[in-house]
C-alpha cells in the first residue's frame, strides 16, 4: 500500500521548470534515499509534497489525503493541505527551531496548537521523545545553548510529536560539522529500523543510503532518471550520469 504517492508532478518558477513530471509511489514502512547535484529539484520536490511549494501540475497524495496542485487555494483544498500536513513531518537543513522557546517548548506546541492537546499530555509526550532522540538532559536548553547536532535531533522530536504517517528529511546533517551527523544519523537510522517509519531522505550520505534505504531515487535535472535498491545503484548504475555522480562523492 502506497503511504505516498506522486503522479505527474510539475513544478515551474517563472519560465524555469524545476520538476518535468515527477512519478513515485512510496510504500508504508519504505525509506527512499533521493539524490542529485545541487539543482537538481530534490529540496523542490520535497516542499511540493507538502505543499510547502505548490506544486504547477500532478497530484500529490500522503496517508490517503490526495490533492491536485495548481489552481486556487480553495477553503477546502486550504483544509485538505492541513490535513496533509498534519500527516507529514519535515525536518529542514538548518533546524527552524524557535529561538526563543526551550527544547521542550519546541516539541510541545504543534500538539497543543494544531492537535489541540491537553499541555501536560503533550509535555510527557515531548519528554519521551527527547528521550528517544537522546536529549533527555536538554528539555529546558534554549536552541543556542545546544550543538548544531543537538538542535537537529530536537527538530526531529518535534516532527515526530504530530505523530505523522512520513518523515520529510531536507539534508538534515549538511549545516552540521563531521563529528555532530553521526549523531542525527543514528537517530534517524532508529526511525527506520525500529519504528519501521516511512520517510524520504534528500541525503548525499551514500553510507546511511547503503545501510538504511530500502530505494534510492537519482533525481537529474528535474527528472527521475535512475531508481533501484542501493546494493545496485551504488555498486552498478545504468545511468552514466549516476555514475559520475557516484565517482564524485564516494
Amino acid at each position: 500500500m502506497s503511504e505516498v504517492r506522486i503522479e505527474g508532478l510539475v513544478k515551474s518558477f517563472g519560465g524555469h521548470v524545476v520538476l518535468k513530471g515527477i512519478d513515485l509511489d512510496v510504500a508504508r514502512g519504505e525509506v527512499v534515499v533521493i539524490f542529485g547535484r545541487s539543482g537538481s529539484g530534490k529540496s523542490t520536490l520535497l516542499r511540493c509534497i507538502n505543499f510547502l511549494e505548490e506544486p504547477t501540475v500532478g497530484t500529490i497524495e500522503v496517508a490517503g489525503i490526495r490533492i491536485e496542485g495548481g489552481g486556487h487555494r480553495t477553503r477546502a483544498k486550504r483544509e485538505r493541505i492541513r490535513q496533509l500536513r498534519i500527516r507529514t513531518g519535515m525536518v529542514f537543513q538548518d533546524f527552524n527551531l524557535f529561538p526563543h522557546r526551550t527544547a521542550l517548548e519546541n516539541v510541545l506546541e504543534g500538539p497543543v496548537t494544531v492537535l489541540g492537546r491537553p499541555r501536560e499530555e503533550a509535555a510527557r509526550r515531548a519528554r519521551e521523545l527527547l528521550a528517544m532522540v537522546g536529549l533527555p538532559d536538554k528539555a529546558d536548553h534554549f536552541p543556542i545553548q545546544l550543538s548544531g547536532g543537538q538542535q537537529q535531533r530536537v527538530a526531529i522530536a518535534r516532527a515526530l510529536a504530530m505523530n505523522p504517517s512520513v518523515m520529510l528529511f531536507d539534508e538534515p546533517t549538511s549545516a552540521l560539522d563531521p563529528e555532530l551527523t553521526g549523531e542525527v544519523l543514528a537517530v534517524m537510522r532508529r526511525l527506520a529500523t525500529e519504528l519501521h517509519m516511512t520517510m524520504l531522505v534528500v541525503t548525499h550520505e551514500m553510507g546511511f543510503a547503503r545501510e538504511v534505504a530500502s530505494r534510492m531515487v537519482f533525481l537529474h535535472e528535474g527528472e527521475i532518471i535512475e531508481e533501484g535498491p542501493p546494493s545496485r545503484v551504488l555498486t552498478r548504475p545504468e545511468r552514466p550520469e549516476t555514475r559520475r555522480f557516484l565517482d564524485a562523492v564516494l
